[in-house]
């Protein structure tokens, strides 16, 4: 996508199937610089194919979050390896659900993804039993019931009734500082603005620094929320009139 407008060139695959993103490859590998242009950039709805380098990318950018190191306990020994299933079942779930998984592509490398629960509260707090049984095998019970008491308290401090909820932003350690968050955050308004139900889009940050990044979006803090042992605020983009 150019200029925040989503194009059709990689449409979202419908066929969910079981888990297609297992074993998904280090981000860090075989990348090149970043050489093209931010006009250049494609933001498009992923296919099957994206979801493993998508679950490397969200992994190496959610390892150190306060929130995710709370809930699947790193201070315990396998922390990585449930974090990394937890990634998976979530991307396995958005994709299964058929929920907006958005990329920022440089040709064919993807370099940027952001995941949204579309306002369809079935998905977010429903959460059908497949996704519950898959991520209590992976990431165990604890992380399980944190997971969904996050969803559902987050929601409960959103302005709206009928919203997006962005789970997931992540740009690729080795292409940050080109502008692309700033780029994925526009493809993002395009998805909430092109669905007629939606009011906005809400996120959780419980980090400081990046309050500003979604503040420049238009997002303002509309409620704080504590989760375990991790503080954060919420965030609201309310969609223009």
């Amino acid at each position: 996508m150019t200029n925040n407008t989503l194009t059709d060139s990689k449409a979202m695959n419908t066929q969910g199937g079981d888990n297609p993103i297992a074993n998904e490859p280090n981000a860090n590998e075989t990348l090149q610089p970043l050489v093209s242009s931010l006009e250049a950039i494609k933001a498009i709805y992923l296919g099957v194919d994206d979801l493993k380098v998508a679950a490397s990318i969200l992994f190496n950018a959610y390892v150190d979050d306060p929130l995710f190191t709370d809930i699947f306990q790193a201070e315990k020994e396998g922390y990585e390896s449930r974090l990394r299933s937890a990634i998976r079942e979530e991307l396995n779930a958005f994709w299964v659900a058929e929920q907006p998984i958005v990329g920022l592509f440089d040709g064919e490398r993807l370099l940027a993804v952001a995941c949204l629960t579309a306002p369809d509260a079935a998905f977010g707090s429903g959460r059908y039993w497949h996704w519950r049984l898959r991520m209590l095998l992976t990431a165990g019970l604890f992380g399980t019931k944190q997971m969904l008491e996050k969803e559902e308290k987050v929601r409960a401090l959103v302005p709206a009734v009928n919203f997006h909820m962005l789970s997931f932003i992540a740009v690729h350690p080795d292409y940050q500082h080109h502008g692309l968050g700033h780029t994925l955050l526009g493809a993002i308004d395009s998805v909430v603005e092109e669905d007629a139900k939606s009011e906005g889009v809400a996120v959780f940050v419980t980090i400081a620094k990046h309050k500003p990044f979604f503040n420049d979006d238009s997002y303002d803090v509309v409620g704080e929320l504590s989760l375990s042992h991790v503080k954060g605020e919420v965030m609201f983009r309310r969609k223009p009139a």
